[in-house]
């Protein structure tokens, strides 16, 4: 049973940092993440990838959970949903993700899709 990934993938250090740890999610764990969507995509190609998961996983950079919002304004609820600033990740204005917040967000996903609610 799969899950599609859906990440914000906005432009702040966050959003792009989701982007980047949602490919990563899909090439280490194809088995569990069968898609990586980004929440900016048009609302019917977004509508069909949704409608289409089995189980859905929200990846959101910040507070303002754009990526859950898009979601649920579809009328869907993710199964699973991970914001990178509540696992201590620094919004940094426009600055590239760095390395250890990209393996700090995978060990969080990670470990939601393991089953740990505090991911």
């Amino acid at each position: 049973m799969g899950f599609t990934l859906v990440v914000c993938s906005g432009v702040s250090s966050t959003g792009r940092l989701t982007a980047q740890t949602g490919a990563v999610l899909l090439h280490r764990c194809g088995r569990i993440i069968e898609a990586c969507v980004p929440a900016t995509r048009p609302k019917v190609s977004l509508e069909d990838s949704l409608h289409n998961a089995e189980k859905i996983f929200v990846l959101d950079g910040c507070g303002d959970c754009c990526g859950m919002k898009r979601v649920q304004a579809l009328g869907v609820e993710p199964d699973l949903h991970v914001v990178a600033t509540s696992c201590g990740i620094e919004k940094r204005g426009m600055e590239e993700p760095h390395y250890t917040e990209i393996e700090m967000l995978l060990a969080a996903c990670r470990r939601r899709l393991d089953g740990d609610p505090a991911g």
